[in-house]
């Protein structure tokens, strides 16, 4: 049976990011728990069960990542991720631990809700990896392309401040437009993005 309030671990050092977060999505019906650390995180993570954690990748101490590495080898509970869109070799890693999401900061809540709301329907969903061996071979090609879906979805609902489901249709809508491959035109995003973000200010 499905859980009327399912629980969410919030995690960000930013102390202002994080208590917007946490008011947002308790206002949306959401029980939050929340830390400003990795090592709370999982210590809240052992002992509440959270249905899905939100984790800030670049925190000091234990990053987003370790805290996803151990909730993805040890727990039940399912990650996404908060970042800036420039984080490549970070998101290869989040795909291959299983993230069901990753959003560009700055993020409005109301952008926020309905991606969360689409990560919860996809929890019941086995991990799409575990935690990777050091002496596995590379994760398969497919990680990428999910990859810069996530990203590309992002970045339209940080520069269009359209919420999840708008993001998705547009880009769906402009590959039509475009006539090219949704993965495609995604991946071309996200080049072009990563270009913009090199450019010394």
């Amino acid at each position: 049976m499905e859980e009327p309030n399912p629980t969410l671990l919030v995690v960000d050092d930013d102390r202002l990011v994080l208590a917007t977060l946490v008011a947002g999505l308790r206002q949306a019906g959401f029980d939050v728990i929340e830390a400003d650390n990795g090592d709370d995180a999982i210590l809240l993570a052992r002992q509440h069960k959270p249905r899905l954690a939100i984790l800030d990748m670049r925190m000091q101490g234990k990053s987003g990542m370790d805290v996803a590495r151990y909730l993805a080898a040890n727990t039940d509970t399912r990650f996404m991720f908060l970042s800036a869109f420039g984080d490549s070799d970070i998101v290869d890693e989040a795909t291959r631990l299983g993230a069901l999401g990753y959003l560009v900061k700055p993020l409005d809540v109301r952008q926020i809700v309905p991606a969360v709301r689409a990560a919860l329907e996809r929890t019941g969903e086995p991990r799409s990896a575990v935690a990777p061996d050091p002496a596995a071979p590379p994760a398969p090609a497919m990680a990428l392309p999910e990859r810069d879906l996530y990203v590309a979805t992002g970045i339209l609902m940080e520069r269009l401040r359209i919420d999840y489901e708008r993001a998705v249709a547009a880009l769906r809508l402009q590959a039509q437009v475009e006539r090219k491959d949704l993965i495609e035109l995604a991946t071309g995003m996200v080049e072009a993005a990563n270009r913009l973000n090199s450019f010394r200010r």
